[in-house]
């Protein structure tokens, strides 16, 4: 199995079908087979909808249930069901682009030492100066993860729900910070596996997702807890915020 792709869910029923649709098409693109050269694993997390029935109804998917509520719990379900050499998380809510597989082939067959690899979100159901605030907010987290990898000789950068890792080195992390149910938990990610090898964020690799929180809960607001969050994660090894929204497609 050369990648297997693992999608978290928890009440993801509007959504979740478009991403795995999305996901298979980009499979069948590049030439793999689905169920022998790549997988695609539904973590269904606690949902109290029809998420399940939704993933199943896509040709290929197989769901595993984590009833323990949460995103890292949940990713860390589907690494240990995932079988693939690479394995890409993607959100319920995310759509990946054609051309994101052949990136990520590309980017790992150039270097054996990359362990860790990720880009940007686009988001969608949004107005266009969202976006443009987001792209801007990307480039100066960019930064200060340039300055803290260079300068300081610490900490990486990945955004959770775009980014692959390769198993091999997910093996060597031991069990996941379970302190890190929501916010942050993509920063540990980076944090450990840059232990391990190079982790690498580009903006090559964006992928669509949903701006439903932004919209939600103010962009600024969350441009600022996330940016909390980075630093608390890398400097402090502890999330800055422990509690979170769910918010959901009606």
């Amino acid at each position: 199995m050369r990648i297997s792709f693992v999608v978290p869910a928890y009440n993801e029923q509007a959504l979740i079908a478009p991403s795995l649709i999305a996901i298979r098409d980009e499979i069948a693109r590049v030439g793999l087979k689905l169920g022998e050269e790549a997988e695609i694993i539904v973590v269904n997390n606690a949902s109290t909808d029809d998420t399940r029935a939704a993933a199943l109804a896509v040709a290929g998917v197989r769901v595993v249930d984590e009833p323990r509520k949460g995103l890292v719990q949940a990713r860390w379900t589907g690494f240990e069901s995932a079988t693939g050499e690479l394995i890409a998380n993607i959100d319920a809510d995310t759509v990946i682009p054609p051309g994101w597989l052949d990136e990520v082939l590309r980017q790992f067959a150039r270097s054996d030492a990359l362990v860790g690899l990720s880009g940007p979100y686009v988001y969608y159901g949004v107005p266009r100066k969202v976006n443009w605030v987001a792209a801007a907010y990307y480039r100066l987290a960019w930064l200060a993860y340039a300055f803290n990898h260079y300068i300081l000789n610490i900490g990486a950068m990945l955004q959770g729900g775009n980014f692959v890792v390769k198993r091999a080195a997910m093996l060597k992390l031991g069990n996941p910070d379970l302190r890190f149910s929501f916010y942050g938990e993509d920063t540990d990610m980076a944090n450990r596996l840059a232990k391990v090898g190079t982790v690498k964020f580009t903006f090559r690799l964006p992928a669509r997702s949903s701006g439903r929180r932004l919209v939600g809960e103010g962009v600024f607001t969350i441009g600022l807890r996330y940016t909390m969050n980075f630093f608390w994660a890398t400097f402090r090894k502890k999330p800055f915020t422990e509690e979170w929204q769910d918010i959901r497609e009606a």
